[in-house]
């Protein structure tokens, strides 16, 4: 990390871990006293608790980089979202596509209760990936003789969640790359697939489980499509840090659940479609620069995630100077050591999260796509 980023990271860092440690010491008590006691309690308060964490995101997006998110979307879908239960499925085109997704969930107000299937490494991530643990994300091992399970365990547990939830699933099982790409299209020519263009070949047993579990009791599929327009840079983690503005194009597209078909082979026949359809919108929206046919509407700019920042700063700061006047850390040369190496540590675990994020680090899944009978 260069030093003129650095400057701007590590205060940052230091502030989200700070407050995440707080809020991950609220969760871990609400979980050992109020769970065990009554469940839907835990999830409303976690819901408020995990969001108090999540705004600090929001706010890098919303005000310190100044990323503009432009959805286009019909206003049926604009007014039922966060009313109701979804499934989202989305390309995973950039570095920052899940937290467009939280940008999203929070104009909606379910941003607390905005789940997604993970990676299981990602719970270790310190303060993120333990609030996750603690918000009931799913996390698999890419193996699907173990996820199987997992993941249909999982989402029933979901089916008495007592406020409007999204879970999110990256149903192509990795970030896009050119080299990803170049796989994709070569195996969808051996398999006589359509070849994409913008996206993978989605791999649909996950999607397949999902569906299976949540008929009941999610009423929608949120289809949703992000892309970059030709006039702005590509969002990553490091250029949000360092407060540099992008761009989002969020198309997204409303599917009834009960409209979906019955069989296993059809609903991942069904997903393939429309990742198909995914790819042509790209397209288009390569040439158009646009989600054309649809509403557009600027996703705003809600004051919340600002004062949520300005206050944990405000916490965070007055906390370590009542700190350094108890302890007198800085006034012996192991003291000063001891805050040398905290701050080494925490930008060590920043320098983790901007790697972690990055598309040329993702790995693709072990298992490959099904074939299409």
């Amino acid at each position: 990390m260069a030093v003129a980023a650095a400057t701007i990271v590590v205060p940052l860092s230091l502030l989200f871990f700070a407050s995440g440690l707080v809020v991950n010491l609220i969760q871990a008590v609400c979980y050992v006293l109020v769970r065990p006691l009554s469940k839907n309690l835990y999830r409303r308060i976690n819901r408020t608790v995990a969001e108090l964490l999540w705004l600090e995101l929001v706010w890098i997006i919303d005000w310190w980089a100044g990323v503009k998110v432009q959805v286009f979307a019909d206003r049926e879908t604009l007014r039922l979202m966060g009313k109701e239960h979804a499934l989202v499925i989305c390309n995973h085109r950039s570095d920052i596509d899940w937290l467009v997704g939280w940008v999203l969930a929070q104009r909606s107000g379910c941003l607390g209760s905005s789940l997604a299937v993970m990676k299981k490494s990602s719970k270790f991530l310190p303060v993120i990936g333990w609030s996750m643990w603690f918000s009931e994300y799913l996390f698999l091992e890419r193996s699907w003789a173990k996820d199987e399970k997992t993941l249909k365990s999982g989402i029933q547990r979901l089916s008495d969640y007592p406020l409007p939830f999204w879970l999110a699933l990256f149903v192509e099982g990795t970030r896009f790359t050119q080299a990803k790409l170049l796989a994709a299209q070569e195996y969808a020519s051996s398999t006589g697939l359509p070849i994409p263009r913008n996206t993978l070949i989605p791999r649909t047993k996950g999607f397949v489980a999902a569906v299976s579990q949540m008929r009941s009791f999610v009423p929608a599929v949120y289809d949703i499509t992000m892309s970059i327009p030709k006039s702005s840079p590509t969002p990553t983690m490091l250029r949000l840090l360092k407060g540099q503005p992008s761009v989002v194009h969020v198309h997204i597209k409303r599917h009834l659940m009960k409209e979906l078909p019955e069989t296993d082979e059809s609903v991942a026949q069904w997903c393939r479609d429309v990742f198909v359809a995914k790819d042509a919108l790209l397209d288009k929206h390569i040439a158009e620069d646009t989600f054309s046919g649809q509403e557009s509407q600027d996703s705003g700019r809600p004051i919340k995630s600002l004062v949520v920042a300005i206050s944990w700063a405000c916490l965070v700061i007055a906390g370590f100077i009542k700190f350094l006047q108890w302890s007198s850390l800085l006034s012996s040369w192991k003291g000063v050591a001891f805050s040398s190496f905290g701050l080494a540590v925490v930008t060590a675990l920043m320098q983790i999260l901007i790697r972690f994020s990055q598309s040329e680090r993702s790995t693709p899944a072990k298992v490959v796509p099904a074939k299409k009978d």
